[in-house]
């Protein structure tokens, strides 16, 4: 039932999404950070480590011993960029064997120049001595596609999962597996026999005991792909304690993109019907209708109608009152456009 438990979870959309965008986002990163990290070489010492930094003020000002190049030195001072000043007062403080005249030299010609010109940011060297700057936009691009990649890997590999996983065991089916196996095999309503237009779209789903984490959705959708809204089932309201849940309630919903409000009914088994305190509690859901076998329901939108018919029913059996949970539940899904 674990099993069974965690395949329903995985299914569920939201899941599916961020399981795909935090899996994506950590190959994204290792792509961009550690299997291909963007380096940076021959760059301005302002990237370097601090004592680098340092070291390389410290020969800027021995070379303007040698050379007396004021020029030069000028140059090399303004790459350190914004760390050069204080960089100086630390040679300053503590010369370790540098020529004192040259140095208050070379410290007089920085204030004849205009302030240094503020460098990059500063970056961690690796053990080559070669710096890696943070994410370049080669790094940010493979990142990205790392997580497009591994996003609809991730979705596909859930999409397979429960497939894969579909048999445990000596080859028992799950109830997943039970359930479709149900919806597959019931009749579909004939309407155009009945005079009636063919429905856009028309679908069996069968809820069943063991099932927690039930909820199906559909998208709503013209034969030239115009996307009309969305309708589905899930459960609404569970009764008793324990493993697995005992659905007294299911909620049928219909989107409508061209309607604000979500149309909402609530199928309720016979005890939950005539439980006051059950019915306190689903009543803002939307109307309360008691499940019965062949029972037909009709929610309507703005532009769109459900007709929900009750195709199977059966109560569980156990220590609870007599007709409060669905055993199984069998219900047939057709939309239309309002007034077709």
């Amino acid at each position: 039932m674990q099993l069974e438990t965690v395949l329903n979870f995985l299914k569920r959309p939201v899941v599916m999404v961020t399981l795909g965008v935090l899996a994506g986002l950590m190959v994204g990163l290792i792509i961009g950070w550690w299997l291909w990290p963007v380096e940076v070489v021959n760059t301005d010492p302002s990237y370097m480590r601090p004592e680098l930094r340092e070291d390389y003020l410290r020969m800027t000002i021995d070379s303007y011993r040698v050379n007396g190049n004021p020029n030069l030195a000028m140059a090399r001072w303004n790459a350190l960029g914004q760390y050069g000043p204080e960089l100086l007062n630390q040679v300053r403080n503590n010369p370790s064997g540098l020529d004192v005249g040259t140095l208050a030299a070379f410290s007089q010609l920085t204030q004849q120049v205009q302030s240094p010109v503020a460098g990059g940011t500063p970056v961690s060297p690796d053990a080559a001595g070669t710096a890696k700057s943070p994410m370049s936009t080669a790094g940010w691009v493979l990142s990205v596609t790392g997580i497009l990649f591994l996003f609809f890997l991730a979705a596909a590999a859930i999409y397979f999962l429960p497939r894969l996983l579909a048999k445990r065991g000596g080859g028992e089916p799950t109830v997943s597996m039970k359930a479709n196996e149900l919806s597959r095999n019931a009749e579909k309503t004939d309407f155009e026999e009945l005079g009636l237009a063919p429905p856009i779209t028309q679908t069996m789903t069968t809820y069943m005991l063991g099932d927690d984490l039930y909820d199906e959705s559909f998208s709503i959708d013209t034969q030239g792909g115009e996307f009309l809204g969305e309708y589905g089932v899930g459960i609404s309201e569970t009764v008793g304690v324990g493993d697995p849940k005992k659905v007294t309630a299911l909620e049928i919903w219909l989107f409508d993109k061209n309607d604000i409000k979500t149309a909402t009914k609530v199928l309720m088994s016979e005890h939950a019907f005539n439980d006051q305190g059950i019915r306190s509690r689903l009543e803002p859901k939307g109307e309360l209708v008691q499940v019965g076998a062949h029972k037909q329901v009709m929610l309507e939108t703005e532009t769109l109608q459900l007709l929900a018919t009750v195709v199977d029913v059966q109560y569980g059996q156990g220590p609870m009152p007599a007709d409060s949970y669905f055993e199984r539940l069998t219900l047939e899904l057709a939309i239309w456009p309002k007034g077709g």
